[in-house]
């Protein structure tokens, strides 16, 4: 192929290339601090990690979510729902006048719009998940009163 073709398959080319091709992001591993989860919306030992927060594009959050064992959420309830991808360990989550449910790796639970809910560890194992939280109206959860010993024991 002489000079002159191979230059012109190659600006061909690169005006076919999208004009977004450098837009990606890339959030470096260690560059977003994991915060101790706040006492009072939780009990025990608890550390999140953020993922993303939401932007322009999309109006959901993510992060994972660390428990020691018998550490939990305060009962809450999100805006816009919210998906939890269990990572590691053995967990519990149990919606307001419902039976506790064992969640362990592998398992996705979706928490719908309002629904009064606790997830967490159990009470010798400890477990992560992933977080995925949509906002509705700026606003993401709706944070209520501590799970109680007996509530989490049931």
């Amino acid at each position: 192929m002489s000079m002159l073709k191979a230059a012109t398959v190659s600006l061909a080319l690169m005006a076919a290339a999208p004009a977004f091709a450098e837009m990606m992001q890339i959030t470096p591993n260690g560059s977003r601090p994991s915060v101790k989860g706040s006492e009072q919306n939780f009990t025990g030992s608890v550390v999140v990690t953020p993922f993303f927060p939401a932007n322009e594009h999309t109006h959901s959050s993510g992060g994972l979510v660390t428990f020691e064992p018998g550490a939990r959420s305060a009962w809450h309830t999100h805006t816009g729902g919210q998906t939890l991808i269990v990572t590691h360990g053995l967990g519990w989550t149990q919606e307001e006048g419902g039976r506790k449910h064992e969640i362990k790796p592998g398992d996705v639970v979706w928490c719908p719009p309002g629904v009064k809910h606790w997830h967490g560890a159990s009470a010798t194992t400890g477990m992560s998940h992933i977080a995925i939280t949509n906002i509705v109206g700026g606003k993401s959860v709706d944070w209520l009163e501590k799970v109680s010993d007996e509530q989490y024991r049931k």
